[in-house]
Parts: C-alpha cells; structure tokens; sequence
C-alpha cells in the first residue's frame, strides 16, 4: 500500500521557546509553521538563547494566547501580559548557529524572566523580516524557514509511537510519558508506531484547500524530554528506553522520536484537529 490514511489527532504551539505550550483546536499554517510557534525566546545579556537544557524552570512558564496579547504564569510570580502588537527596540539574538534580527520586549518582561529564573536574562520576539532557513541539506529542496525553533518549521509525531513507548517504559517498571515531552506541532492518528520515520509527504485535506508537507530530518533528541513539564524535575526516562531501541543511522546513531518537516503548499491555510489526509511513503 502506497499511502495510508490518517487524521489530526492534536495541533500544539509554543509561543516561547522552551516554555510551556498549547494545545489547540485549529491553527493558522505560515511560513515559519504554526502561527506565533516559537515565535519569543528567552535570552542572556548578550542574546544567546535560554532553554530547558540549562534552566528546566522554563517548562513551568506556562503560555496563554488571548485576544490581543500573550500571557505568562510561572511559580511565584504575578502574570506578565505582552501585546501581541507591541515590541521595543531593535537587537539581535543567537538561536544555535544563527545570528538572526529580534526585537526586545523590554524591561518588564526582562525583569520578570531574571526574577523567575534567578540570573540576568531578557524576551525577545523574532523579527518577521528575517529569514532564517533550515538547513539545506534536509530541506527538500525547499526554502524553509523556522523563526526560533531548533531548526525547521513543523515537528510532526504520532499517537502510535507514543503508545509504544510507553509499553517499553512499562515493561521496565516506568511511568508512562505524555506527548508534551517532545514538543510536537502535530500529532497523527491512523499511523503504526514509528511510521514516521519511513514517511514522505503528507496531505492534509484542509477547508482552503491542500496542505502539503515534506517529512525531511529525524528528530535527535536531547535531554529535554527528561525534564517533567509539569514539575521540571529532571530523570533518565524516557531517555534511557529510547536510547536502547531509537538509534538512526541517518544522523549518525543519534536518538530519535518525531520528524522535522517542511511545507511544500498550504500557506495561509487552517490546519484543525479531526482534519483527514493521505500519508505517503517516502520509497
């Protein structure tokens, strides 16, 4: 069978790179992703990016998208409310590699992120102007653009996937994880475990018209999803499980769960939970 069919079992979005995300009914697909998804990060002084790597305290920094702004709650702090039409003063920010032009929020929110995580930092929000591609290589042939997320527009796992691993936690006396561990922009139903993996382009039957992406890259995970969102406790799991069965040879023996992908069509387009589409394989 060439295709398989499969559905949006769960659209999520993250405001602030490495805080806490969303779950969404329906979101807007542009050309970074998701709509605002990874679209603020948060930064030292000289305007290298802060994550959950360093400072698991980010995953408590919970996000909240209303009307007009966006909505901070951590731990012992009063909310901090940022317009969503609203920057400061022109900078410049470190996310990996690149360099890319920011705006900084300004001192407000600087002051609220030092407090909560106990050092100097600052917020800035990605300037729309900038293009910042995803690596060529696993591209697709495609420009793709990312605003401060890792390295590509889209992040897509499966419902599957996380059933199976969670089976291979149990069976060695550890607690289930949930899919915020590994900070996915969509989630598929209708795929075995680990289909993904072998995917090539998936169709999304959206109300506008087609939504086309292109799974490109394994996912290598990092320590992140050790960190427990909901307490930032960090462990060995589900590290230490993927480690033993989630090796790809396509980058370099790295541990992985997720595809990157690329949009190929579909800008200015709804994506919404419950939509349908056909999943391709890549051979």
């Amino acid at each position: 069978m060439s295709t398989l069919n499969c559905q949006i079992a769960s659209l999520h979005l993250y405001p602030v790179k490495s805080c806490g995300g969303l779950s969404l009914p329906e979101a807007l697909l542009v050309e970074t992703g998701l709509d605002l998804d990874r679209a603020w990060m948060v930064v030292d002084p000289q305007g290298e990016m802060l994550t959950q790597r360093e400072l698991p305290r980010l995953a408590l920094v919970s996000t909240q998208l209303r009307h007009a702004d966006l909505l901070l709650r951590a731990p012992g702090m009063l909310a901090l409310h940022l317009r969503l039409d609203t920057v400061e003063d022109a900078t410049r920010a470190r996310v990996w590699g690149d360099i890319v032009k920011a705006y900084d929020m300004g001192a407000l929110a600087a002051q609220w992120f030092s407090d909560y995580l106990g050092r100097p930092a600052r917020l800035v929000r990605f300037d729309p102007e900038e293009r910042r591609l995803a690596d060529s290589q696993w591209s697709a042939g495609t420009e793709a653009e990312a605003a401060f997320a890792d390295g590509f527009p889209l992040l897509v796992a499966s419902t599957a996937s996380l059933a199976d691993l969670n089976a291979r936690l149990a069976a060695r006396g550890q607690p289930a994880v949930r899919m915020d561990r590994f900070r996915p922009n969509l989630v598929l139903d209708g795929l075995q475990a680990f289909d993904e993996d072998q995917l090539g382009e998936i169709v999304l039957d959206a109300e506008e018209g087609p939504v086309r992406l292109r799974l490109t890259k394994p996912c290598v995970r990092c320590s992140i999803p050790n960190t427990d969102p909901a307490t930032a406790s960090v462990g060995f799991e589900p590290g230490d499980t993927l480690a033993g069965f989630r090796a790809d040879a396509r980058v370099g023996g790295g541990i992985t769960f997720g595809m990157n992908a690329v949009v190929l069509e579909g800008f200015g387009r709804h994506l919404r939970v419950g939509q349908t589409g056909q999943a391709h394989w890549a051979f």
